[in-house]
């Protein structure tokens, strides 16, 4: 649980809450990298050929048009797990289809209007987005509260924030450059280890995950600071308002509905354990806190020593809540992102509604003052 924050927005008192033809890939582009701008995504009109592939990965391409229309798979890996699942339950009651969270045959009929969206699209890594600074983070708080930031660890990290997926997944997308195992024989023997580790640098052309909906208009945000971190999440500043949301505590979703009760939007979140149990009822939203401070009190984690204590964390995507804190009126809760995207849906969490960073951030940008909150079963 969370200490209620002054206001919410300016220092966030938190304590308990966190736990075209680009050319080929593996060519180097020719030129200085272009601005981040060349990083957005770009669909093909209805009819048009969108760009070509390497191999098919439905999968995937099911993804990111599910994503692109509010109904988020979490991290994109052209898997069908648990969000997904969600994602395609979403989508179906949003069309009046029978609910399944299967990809079944009205389901794809329905979809078949986006078929020309590529799963996958290259893109030339940015100078400016490529730079750090970018350094291992320290686990112990008393640490971490003498960094300037919680950034990312590495360029691969931020670049698989930008394309909401994990650095295996742009290892595999990528696999002409990895780098070779310092014991090839030692690498032979261990099937199940992870993929060779790849030196990601400004210039290269990498294959990412094509997500989208992120057209950006970076005078729709005052905040500069919170306008940067939309963009380099990939996250577009046009998003459905926000009359209702509902968290429900047995699906492990939260749904957005408009003004009209139709829902416009559905995210997997982690929300809370046995010992911190979602708290059933309707709040209100007091206010929003973006790249929000955090401040570490292990006294309130009953699985972190006493000893551990208090300590003001800087703010950062790797931060306990990660990039926004959306403040309840419940005391001690609230909606917030989380440094480890892959645990969404699976991880307990100290009571509070847990998203992805990007879905997190998305979620912001639908919500107000006037947004009702319910909490069920």
């Amino acid at each position: 649980m969370l200490r209620s924050a002054a206001t919410a927005i300016a220092l966030l008192s938190l304590s308990a809450c966190g736990s075209g033809d680009k050319g080929s890939p593996s060519e180097a582009a020719s030129d200085t990298a272009a601005s981040s701008d060349a990083l957005l995504s770009k669909d093909p009109a209805p009819g048009q050929k969108g760009e070509a592939e390497d191999m098919a990965r439905p999968m995937m391409q099911a993804q990111v048009v599910l994503e692109r229309m509010g109904f988020a798979p979490g991290v994109i890996d052209g898997k069908e797990g648990l969000s997904t699942r969600n994602a395609v339950e979403g989508f179906q009651s949003a069309n009046d289809l029978p609910v399944t969270g299967k990809f079944d045959e009205p389901t794809m009929q329905a979809l078949a209007k986006w078929s020309n969206i590529p799963a996958t699209r290259v893109v030339t890594i940015p100078d400016d987005f490529a730079r750090g600074p970018f350094a291992a983070l320290p686990k112990d708080p008393a640490a971490q509260a003498k960094l300037p930031s919680l950034g990312y660890a590495s360029l691969e990290e931020k670049l698989a924030e930008r394309f909401h997926t994990t650095g295996d997944v742009l290892r595999a997308l990528n696999p002409q450059l990895a780098q070779p195992a310092p014991n090839p024989s030692a690498a032979s023997e261990q099937p199940e280890a992870k993929l060779p580790p790849v030196a990601y640098a400004a210039g290269q052309n990498i294959r990412v995950p094509n997500v989208g909906a992120d057209a950006f208009d970076r005078s729709a945000v005052k905040d500069a600071a919170w306008a940067d971190t939309l963009f380099s999440l990939g996250v577009g500043t046009t998003q459905p308002k926000a009359d209702k949301i509902v968290v429900s505590k047995k699906g492990g979703t939260l749904k957005v509905y408009d003004a009209a009760d139709k829902l416009v939007a559905l995210f997997t979140v982690t929300t809370g354990s046995s010992k911190d149990p979602l708290p059933l009822g309707n709040w209100k939203i007091n206010g929003t806190s973006y790249n929000p401070q955090f401040s570490y009190d292990a006294s309130l984690f009953w699985d972190v020593p006493d000893s551990k204590g208090e300590h003001l964390l800087p703010p950062g995507p790797n931060g306990p809540v990660g990039v926004v804190w959306i403040d309840l009126s419940k005391e001690h809760y609230g909606i917030h992102g989380t440094p480890e995207p892959q645990t969404i849906g699976r991880a307990e969490s100290h009571g509070c509604v847990r998203l992805t960073n990007w879905d997190a951030a998305r979620l912001a940008e639908m919500v107000s003052g006037s947004t009702k909150v319910s909490f069920v079963s």
